[in-house]
C-alpha cells in the first residue's frame, strides 16, 4: 500500500509495508520526498529512535532507474 500527498514544495510518497498474517515481521514505512532538484528517501530504524535519510540528485535517480534493468558491469550515461 502507498499514499501520495502534494505539499507546498514537495510530493510525499509513503510506502507502507504489508505482510500476510503470520508472515514476516513488518518493516517501517518508507517515505520518499520529491523536490524539484532532489529525491530524499527516509525510513525509521527498527528501534524507532533514528531516521535513516538518503538524498539522490536527479542525475543519480536517472542512473538508478537505468541500472535496475542492466546486467553486472560499469556504465556511464551520456548527458
Amino acid at each position: 500500500m502507498f499514499t501520495i500527498e502534494h505539499d507546498f514544495d514537495a510530493t510525499v510518497i509513503t510506502l507502507i509495508d504489508e505482510a500476510e498474517a503470520g508472515g514476516r515481521p513488518l518493516n517501517e514505512d518508507v517515505v520518499i520526498l520529491s523536490f524539484d532538484d532532489r529525491i530524499v528517501v527516509e525510513q525509521m530504524d527498527a528501534e524507532g529512535s533514528n531516521v535513516a535519510r538518503i538524498t539522490f540528485t536527479m542525475e543519480q535517480l536517472a542512473e538508478l532507474r537505468v541500472a535496475l534493468d542492466l546486467p553486472e558491469g560499469n556504465y556511464r550515461l551520456s548527458r
